[in-house]
C-alpha cells in the first residue's frame, strides 16, 4: 500500500494501515492480508480519506512465487511479503 494523503489525515491513515500491514518507509506499507482484512482495511481508510484530495494505491500479487523485493540504499521499516 502506498499513499499520498493531505498532512492533516496522514497520521490517521498510517495508524489504520499499521493495524493490518508492516510499515516499510514513508507512505509505504506491505504484507500478507486475508480478503476479509483487506476489505476492513479499505473500509476504515474510506472513512478517513477525502477522495478529491487523497490517493491510496494497493499492489496485489496473486502468488508469492511471482514477487520479488529489492532495496537500494538504506533499508527502512520491516521486511515481509507484498500483498
Amino acid at each position: 500500500m502506498v499513499y499520498d494523503i493531505k498532512e492533516e489525515r496522514v497520521n490517521k491513515v498510517l495508524k489504520i494501515g499499521r493495524k493490518y500491514l508492516t510499515w516499510i518507509q514513508n507512505s509505504v506499507l506491505e504484507g500478507e492480508i486475508t480478503g476479509a482484512k483487506f476489505f476492513k482495511l479499505k473500509s476504515e481508510l474510506n472513512k478517513v480519506i477525502r477522495k478529491d484530495e487523497d490517493s491510496i494505491v494497493f499492489y496485489i500479487f496473486r502468488t508469492k512465487n511471482y514477487s520479488k523485493r529489492e532495496v537500494m540504499g538504506k533499508e527502512k521499516g520491516g521486511e515481509q511479503l507484498i500483498i
